[in-house]
């Protein structure tokens, strides 16, 4: 027999390995050999399912004989004409009633040993994915949140190089800022095995970092520790942690691995922070924040000429700019480019300025080569989400439609949580035909965000389809308000006003769109989409054609329009594509 040194259950069952209460490792005990097996009484102190976040060792008690302590429980000894079944007596009144009471015995037992063979495979199974939560800033001082969120977001990024390990990506891990951290509930949410938590305390040059890893299955804390630095070693600690977390879930590292895991990207700590807080502003998508994360990373190259990664992040400003900021793109994407290549010229291992760099070369010159660079990211980090979900965009541009569809489900599989990719996910459906799944993944966006003002575009756009017009326009007004006005909310609610014959509001739009045009910053393609729901080609294909001589970037998705679907049976539409290089 086997007993658990913490509860005292008693197992009969010499297969396993673990307490199916508390998850200890049981041990054999002689002692219990010749005894009448019985139901052991599980230790009453304390309880066992707690999950302890402490950061501080547990200390043992010595004092403590275990030869003393709590032991099992022994049942009396039934009569020879009763069977006891929980807290249940049969008499043996029959031979159908003893049948019964065998049978229940039986499948008690089968339950019993299944439940226990399940239960401790499970956490005998090694821990194959983790979810990196925001740390808390408790520093009481706002401008140390570059710091809190930039630590966390570095520990993804290195753990991500782990070939054996899942990470959520930061999209999704990130949505847990700021709420009560429930590690099993956020673990069954990201479908991970185990959850890192941290805080952060910044007192001038002085940090105190506290990390909590959490066994989500099990509930138990694996590893605890604090960190007490100065900001001068800020990049030494968060290599320093990363690596505590390989060792604690015991994972077998390659040679590639363990470069990835300790590499360092730059030797200039000032360098480093700046790049931080680049980061934490660009990842707020804003206008006024991607102008001040150009800035921040701008100054991290100077810094340290030979920071890669700060290239990189330079380079994903730029390829966005045209959409936040509403730069012209023919003016502003050649930088990302620029970035992006001297990123790779510095360290050619990075995944994400090859996604970047294909991106850019697809919107920009609807160059085709930009495939060769989608793969390369998708090589370097398989695991990389941003990247299958620009790929399956350039799929679905040059009309490989299934092959885009595998590519945006991979995308959606490493990153559920993320708004962009659920959207893109949506439009696949909408390209299918299948619109009750697009309304359910917009339904799902908004369950998460409902100020997510693509969800409510999108679910607009699923609508018009539908030929439900009155609430297609609710939700292209809820777009309207939350995208500020943007071109692809006005072209949406102009569409909409056509289809609904409401031809002064549509006129409206038309000359709203009209004036940012002629300032440079509306596109010909936004025109041609109120003037489709207006059912006028002639006007459509004039604005499509503006687009083309300007070289719109819009015109890389020209397959990707479903409310210019009544343009594409007119042999326009196809010598349009053609020019382009999107035609089949």
């Amino acid at each position: 027999m086997k007993r658990c040194p913490q509860c005292n259950r008693v197992e009969v069952d010499e297969a396993l390995k673990f307490c199916r209460v508390d998850g200890a490792t049981l041990i054999a005990d002689s002692s219990l050999v010749g005894s009448e097996a019985g139901t052991a009484r599980l230790g009453s102190t304390g309880d066992a399912s707690e999950v302890h976040t402490s950061i501080l060792q547990h200390d043992t008690q010595t004092n403590v004989n275990r030869a003393t302590g709590p032991t099992t429980v022994l049942p009396p000894q039934q009569s020879a004409n009763t069977f006891r079944l929980g807290s249940t007596t049969i008499l043996r009144k029959g031979p159908i009633a003893a049948a019964i009471a065998i049978l229940l015995v039986v499948v008690a037992a089968c339950v019993y040993f299944i439940g226990g063979r399940f239960v401790a495979s499970r956490k005998d199974k090694g821990i194959e994915s983790v979810a990196v939560l925001p740390f808390e800033n408790k520093s009481g001082n706002a401008e140390s949140e570059y710091l809190s969120d930039g630590l966390a977001e570095s520990l993804i990024y290195r753990l991500s190089q782990l070939s054996n390990l899942k990470v959520s990506p930061r999209s999704s891990a990130f949505r847990y800022k700021g709420q009560t951290i429930d590690a099993e509930k956020i673990g069954n949410e990201l479908g991970v095995d185990a959850v890192m938590s941290g805080r952060l305390v910044q007192r001038g040059e002085d940090l105190l970092i506290s990390v909590d890893l959490i066994d989500v299955r099990n509930k138990k804390t694996i590893w605890g520790e604090q960190f007490q630095r100065k900001m001068s070693d800020l990049l030494t600690t968060q290599s320093e942690i990363a690596a505590a977390i390989a060792d604690k879930l015991q994972l077998r590292l390659s040679g590639n691995d363990s470069k990835g895991m300790t590499k360092q990207y730059t030797t200039n700590n000032e360098a480093y922070q700046l790049y931080l807080q680049g980061r934490y502003f660009w990842n707020k998508r804003s206008s006024e924040n991607l102008k001040k994360a150009t800035d921040l990373l701008k100054a991290a190259t100077e810094k340290d000429p030979n920071f890669a990664l700060a290239y990189a992040g330079l380079a994903d400003c730029y390829v966005v700019n045209y959409y936040y900021v509403g730069s012209s793109p023919r003016e502003i994407m050649p930088l990302s480019k620029i970035y992006a290549a001297k990123a790779i010229e510095l360290d050619p291992t990075l995944a994400e300025p090859h996604a970047t760099l294909g991106f850019a070369a697809w919107l920009l010159d609807w160059d085709k080569a930009a495939e060769k660079e989608f793969l390369r990211a998708i090589q370097l980090n398989p695991n990389y989400p941003t990247a299958h979900h620009w790929y399956s965009r350039y799929l679905r541009g040059v009309g490989r439609f299934d092959e885009a569809f595998s590519e945006i489900q991979r995308a959606e599989a490493l990153d559920p949580l993320s708004l962009v990719i659920i959207n893109n996910v949506a439009e696949n459906y909408i390209q299918r035909g299948d619109l009750n799944s697009a309304t359910r993944e917009c339904q799902r966006m908004i369950d998460l965000d409902p100020n997510f003002w693509a969800a409510h575009q999108t679910l607009g756009i699923v609508l018009v389809k539908q030929g439900r017009y009155d609430e297609a326009l609710a939700e292209a007004q809820k777009s309207i308000q939350l995208a500020n006005r943007s071109n692809a909310s006005l072209a949406l609610l102009g569409h909409v006003y056509a289809k609904l014959g409401k031809q002064n509001e549509a006129d409206a739009v038309i000359k709203e769109l009209e004036t940012r045009y002629t300032e440079k910053s509306a596109d010909g393609r936004d025109l041609a989409v109120v003037c489709s729901g207006l059912n006028d080609k002639d006007k459509a294909f004039a604005w499509l054609e503006k687009a083309f001589a300007d070289h719109s970037v819009f015109l890389a998705f020209l397959r990707l329009e479903p409310l210019m679907d009544s343009l594409n049976s007119d042999p326009r539409w196809n010598d349009l594509e053609r020019r382009v290089g999107v035609s089949e």
